[in-house]
């Protein structure tokens, strides 16, 4: 029973940092671009360039992931990232000024990969060093409800709080995040063996596998960030859908919520790549039915198809790279979502330029469309080469 307290404990510490970082100081910036836009004179450009700048700050925390090894290092800067996410989302509503803005959503985003992915290695050494299932869709669960959450509170205070009040509403949320997220993770242990006596062992995959494997992400990472940056506005544009953007956003959550966990079953049945291919599929519908079917019903019904794929494609990836890398899961997983994260750079300010050029958002949804089916035929490619890889390995034992 005191294990599986401790367990709990731990998966919500991880549930609350990604509420805090994703939700709080990530998120909430898409619920409130309409209003930024129409109370404080934030253009349609400049809102892609923020967003991207945010990925920039992502990309760049998943850089540092990648390069450190030293799991004391990862618990201190993880715990640094979560206050850091408090500051930059107070920051949002102290001025105008963009530079500043600026500077606030690139240090989101390093604060967001702090908690996404030093976090998730963190909380992923724990329970495989206490041998528990090595998966992490409750602790994913907190993307979605950061999300929907995040939709839940805007719309509650649109009404009656202007921008900058709701950024501070937020902030104050932030606060309250903070402390289960910092107190119920316990400092890594450093031995070597898990709990049970059992060496820990790191099992790379092939380069070919690792090059394929995180150019399919890349393709994930653009077909999510545009959705996910734009989603409030581009629902707002939408004939006969103005000011139900935040609903669909919320739908985005509550899909999400459930997600990982899901997925993680639909994964031990099908195995880790046919259940990433299924959700690649979904997810391409779910990004086109907004503009393919418009009306409230279908765009909910996409809603909930991508935040039930997007959060289990991160799920999935990440998992998979835990357990290929024990001892230093936060490695491997910085460099998947380097890959990711060089996507949510290009996705935003590509979007953003479409939109200036032709008046609507609906180009950058096709063009990540379009990416997402690239990503799903080099999933089906990277089922081969796993195949091969998988067949060498035997070969070799066998000699």
């Amino acid at each position: 029973m005191r294990e599986q307290r401790q367990r709990l404990q731990v998966l919500s510490a991880g549930i609350f940092s990604l509420v805090l970082v994703l939700g709080v100081a990530r998120f909430a910036y898409t619920p409130l671009l309409p209003v930024m836009q129409q109370q404080a004179g934030l253009g349609v450009a400049e809102a892609g360039w923020l967003a991207a700048i945010n990925y920039a700050g992502y990309l760049s925390g998943a850089l540092i992931a990648s390069l450190i090894s030293d799991l004391v290092l990862k618990d201190k800067l993880y715990r640094i990232g979560l206050v850091v996410a408090i500051v930059c989302t107070a920051i949002m509503g102290m001025t105008t000024d963009v530079t500043i803005w600026a500077l606030s959503r690139y240090f989101a985003g390093l604060a967001s990969a702090a908690g996404m992915l030093l976090g998730t290695g963190l909380i992923l050494n724990w329970l495989i060093r206490h041998n528990h299932r090595s998966e992490l869709g409750i602790h994913f669960a907190g993307i979605g409800i950061g999300i929907a959450g995040c939709a839940a509170v805007a719309a509650l205070m649109n009404s009656w709080l202007d921008w900058r009040e709701q950024w501070f509403v937020f902030t104050a949320i932030g606060c309250v995040l903070l402390v289960p997220a910092l107190r119920w993770l316990p400092a890594p242990d450093t031995s070597g063996v898990t709990k049970s006596g059992q060496v820990l062992e790191d099992k790379p995959p092939s380069p070919l596998f690792l090059r394929l494997f995180m150019a399919s992400y890349f393709c994930a990472g653009f077909g999510f960030v545009v959705s996910a940056t734009f989603i409030v506005a581009i629902i707002n544009h939408l004939p006969g859908l103005s000011g139900q953007g935040n609903l669909v956003f919320l739908a985005i959550g509550i899909g999400a919520i459930p997600a990982c966990f899901n997925w993680d079953l639909i994964a031990r049945r099908t195995g880790d790549l046919n259940a990433l291919i299924l959700a690649a599929v979904l997810q391409i519908v779910g990004i086109l039915m907004p503009v393919l079917f418009g009306g409230l019903l279908a765009s909910l019904f996409g809603a909930l198809l991508f935040g039930g794929t997007f959060v289990g494609m991160v799920s999935l990836v990440l998992t998979m790279a835990g357990r290929y890398y024990p001892t230093k899961p936060a490695k491997m997983m910085g460099k998947m979502t380097l890959s990711y994260g060089v996507a949510q750079i290009i996705g935003p300010a590509i979007t953003g330029w479409l939109a200036t050029q032709l008046g609507s958002y609906n180009a950058g949804l096709y063009v990540a469309a379009g990416v997402m089916l690239v990503g799903t035929a080099l999933l089906l490619l990277l089922k081969l080469v796993e195949k091969r890889d998988l067949a060498s390995t035997a070969r070799l034992q066998a000699v």
